[in-house]
């Protein structure tokens, strides 16, 4: 009888392949606290049906075959679902196992369009498309005057599902890029990419692509004597990707996926803002993503029932039609995964700090 009170009460196991090292590192951290401060409050107030929610996390090094590799073994560790991964290459590579095991993935921080169609009846996304924010983005920069805009991206299938919205932006306002730059994404090299950009002349420069070697591409062009207003992705939200740039953070645009992370007009930022404050941490728009994904896992493990079953699990997220995060609204059905459609843009300001 102890042996099933014990196996009753075991932990609702939840696992995460994401680039704890790399160049991801920043921002992968960064949401995963902020899955945490959320988990820790659920798990604080009794967990799921009684069940404590622990989070297993494995570093994949942002190197998309030890991403598959690590949902492997943690789908063999008896994880009810994967969470909160990192990257479009490496989301699909794990996505085939999703359909073999019949394990729902949460959450994959990544908004390339292949994950959201045509439907994966085992993958629910979170955050809105790449292309929505780029297209936003282009969208932003022409209201403000800005005619001769530049592309460098990251030659992979993020690089390349994320552009698609840039220049369809740039088709909506009847211009194309001055320039249209690719780089390697294991080997970044700005050296022969630079002089084209600067000889474009451009008044903006959006860059598509990760972490280190935006901040890299970034250094370059400045480097070059380029004053050109720099673009950026939500993906490179994070305080670490400013620490990283330094000085020359300020005047970036960056994307944004979630409500701005200091209005408390914002039920869902507020909540965030009140747990980060107790635990002394600085909020972040990256935390915001990952707590709104734990937000979303743990209420379909509600959904899903006691002693809640991976296939269980699937069936209580298509049952979210309509699902208040706070202040934002998020919905599922058996055709559509697709989650938030929310995009917005933020400015780096003196301070290093986020403005909008």
């Amino acid at each position: 009888m102890a042996g099933l009170n014990a196996a009753a009460l075991a932990d609702i196991k939840v696992g995460q392949t994401a680039g704890i090292s790399g160049a991801v590192a920043a921002s992968v951290k960064e949401a995963t606290i902020g899955a945490k401060l959320y988990f820790d409050a659920v798990n604080a107030r009794g967990g799921v049906h009684g069940e404590a929610i622990q989070l297993i996390s494995l570093d994949d090094k942002f190197d998309p075959k030890l991403a598959a590799a690590n949902a492997k073994t943690l789908i063999d560790q008896g994880v009810i679902a994967l969470f909160l991964n990192r990257g479009t290459p490496h989301t699909q590579a794990i996505m085939p196992l999703l359909t073999e095991h019949k394990v729902p993935l949460v959450g994959p921080s990544t908004g390339a369009m292949v994950l959201h169609q045509p439907v994966h009846p085992w993958l629910f996304n979170v955050r809105a498309t790449y292309q929505r924010e780029a297209e936003r983005a282009v969208a932003h920069l022409s209201l403000i005057g800005i005619d001769r805009m530049a592309i460098v991206q990251v030659d992979d299938t993020f690089g390349a599902d994320a552009v698609q919205g840039a220049l369809r932006g740039m088709r909506n306002v009847d211009k194309q890029p001055v320039a249209h730059e690719k780089y390697d994404r294991s080997k970044p090299d700005f050296v022969p990419i630079m002089p084209r950009i600067i000889a474009a002349n451009p008044q903006a420069v959006l860059f598509i692509g990760s972490g280190t070697a935006v901040v890299d591409g970034m250094k370059a062009l400045r480097a070059a004597g380029s004053r050109a207003q720099m673009v950026t992705l939500s993906n490179n939200a994070s305080a670490g990707f400013i620490k990283d740039l330094g000085e020359l953070s300020h005047g970036v645009v960056i994307s944004q996926v979630f409500p701005y992370e200091r209005s408390i007009a914002s039920p869902l930022v507020k909540e965030v803002m009140e747990l980060s404050k107790a635990a002394n941490l600085e909020l972040t728009p990256t935390m915001i993503e990952g707590y709104a994904s734990a937000k979303v896992l743990v209420e379909g493990l509600r959904r899903a029932g006691p002693q809640p079953t991976r296939d269980k699990l699937r069936k209580a997220l298509e049952s979210m039609t309509r699902f208040d995060l706070g202040g934002v609204e998020l919905g599922y059905s058996p055709t559509d995964h697709t989650g938030l459609d929310y995009a917005d843009l933020a400015i780096v300001g003196p301070d290093g700090k986020f403005r909008r």
